[in-house]
């Protein structure tokens, strides 16, 4: 029995805006909007790394406004021309984040080889430490007592709160000391080539209206996660998330095309880095569970974390428990840094009792979306997205101890989300039912 999802049709008043003169003017905004946020980045920040990335990002954000716009005002005089087409944006989106993103990386990647010590943020250097360590030891991380006889002031370097997989991006660091070694590198490499997979596994071959319409909403799912300030800052000053993002979105785009079991193993990648997509498994399972094949899912998206956790386990289980639950839930030697001002961090802070309190809404907004999906599951790829986007957006405002840049998940999955609706893959994923 078929179970197969029409794709419907795009309306209300984001689509008018994201279509607006062929999608030209929401990339003129995006790009003029960004190069106003690198300028203020640029002239106001405290972090060395962010402004060192305002200077050179507000120019090629500059360069990209100045682009679209003439692409505007050739639309309006020659609206067949190709200068002015779906081809001629993807160009402008890769220039772009070329300029925004990886060329800051580069240029502050070469600055620290040279012996600069304010071109990264701490986190390039906890990952480039724990790929050391896994040579050294056979795990990323430090034991308690390991973290406790460091100095002061170093003990929150010695923490290493992410999935043992993390630790493969500071391998090169361990073997050279030159630019390109440099973790930032290689999360821009690994982010790269997950996008590549995700939009050649979208796009369709045939051109018709309907894949047309599909193709601009895969390239505004990629502007999101590329060109946007908060991950081409990002990505050139700490850069983690970045991947791991990438690696959701693949799992995303796997699904939207019935394939579960890849599905499970990108999202499984994902999770063996950082706990942020361990949740993002969870909506995927239980999509999966409603196409039948949800152990297919289940298989990679838990299995891949649970076969990176092992070998640490064996090492040092108490490193691993110190790093990757004590730390994160606030129980570590020293305090995490990230205090952006959210709802659940105010709360922590104003209130009697408030980190408890604050857990408190944490854990409920956690219930009410397991509650949502024992009931409602997602039956689509563009719902668990949805559902993927707005309940990290929750968690990130509730939680005690957050970053404004853990904003990039719920705006890239949101975004994304348009992207999943894939003109005739119908036939594929009636048959992956039928065949499960």
């Amino acid at each position: 029995m078929s179970t197969t999802t029409p794709t419907r049709p795009r309306t209300g008043w984001w689509h008018r805006i994201d279509t607006a003169a062929g999608g030209l003017a929401l990339d003129l905004g995006l790009y003029a909007v960004s190069a106003g946020f690198a300028a203020v980045t640029a002239a106001t920040s405290t972090l060395l790394p962010h402004r060192a990335w305002g200077g050179v990002a507000a120019l090629g954000y500059l360069a990209a406004a100045i682009m679209a716009l003439g692409q505007l005002l050739l639309r309006r005089y020659r609206p067949g021309s190709a200068f002015t087409g779906l081809p001629a944006r993807w160009l402008v989106t890769v220039l772009t984040w070329t300029t925004v993103a990886l060329l800051p990386l580069v240029v502050q990647s070469v600055q620290r080889a040279a012996g600069r010590t304010d071109r990264a943020q701490e986190e390039v250097l906890v990952v480039e430490e724990s790929g050391r360590r896994l040579v050294e030891t056979g795990t990323p991380y430090l034991g308690p007592d390991a973290i406790a006889a460091l100095p002061l002031g170093e003990q929150l370097l010695g923490y290493t709160p992410y999935q043992p997989g993390m630790a493969l991006f500071g391998l090169p660091r361990a073997a050279s000391e030159a630019w390109w070694s440099d973790a930032r590198v290689w999360f821009a490499v690994g982010t790269a080539l997950a996008l590549l997979l995700a939009v050649r596994v979208l796009r369709r071959p045939e051109r018709t209206a309907a894949t047309v319409g599909h193709d601009a909403a895969v390239l505004r799912g990629v502007q999101a996660a590329t060109v946007l300030p908060i991950c081409a800052l990002t990505l050139a000053t700490g850069g983690d998330d970045l991947p791991v993002l990438a690696l959701c979105l693949l799992a995303l785009a796997f699904a939207a095309t019935a394939r579960p079991g890849w599905a499970g193993v990108a999202v499984g990648l994902a999770g063996a880095l950082k706990l942020f997509a361990w949740p993002v498994a969870a909506v995927l399972v239980s999509w999966g569970i409603c196409r039948r094949a949800g152990l297919r899912v289940a298989a990679g998206a838990l299995g891949v974390p649970a076969a990176a956790l092992l070998p640490t386990l064996l090492v040092d289980s108490d490193a691993l428990v110190e790093n990757v639950l004590r730390f994160p839930l606030g129980h570590g030697l020293v305090s995490s840094p990230a205090q952006s001002p959210f709802p659940g961090h105010l709360i922590a802070e104003a209130l009697p009792a408030g980190r408890a309190v604050a857990a408190g809404l944490l854990v409920a907004a956690a219930v009410a979306i397991a509650v949502r999906l024992a009931r409602r599951p997602p039956r689509t790829a563009r719902t668990a997205a949805l559902v993927c986007g707005y309940g990290l957006l929750v968690a990130i405002l509730l939680m005690p101890s957050t970053r404004f840049g853990y904003l990039l998940y719920p705006v890239a999955f949101l975004v994304w989300a348009a992207a999943l609706d894939v003109p005739g893959s119908g036939n594929r994923r009636a048959k992956t039912t039928r065949r499960a």
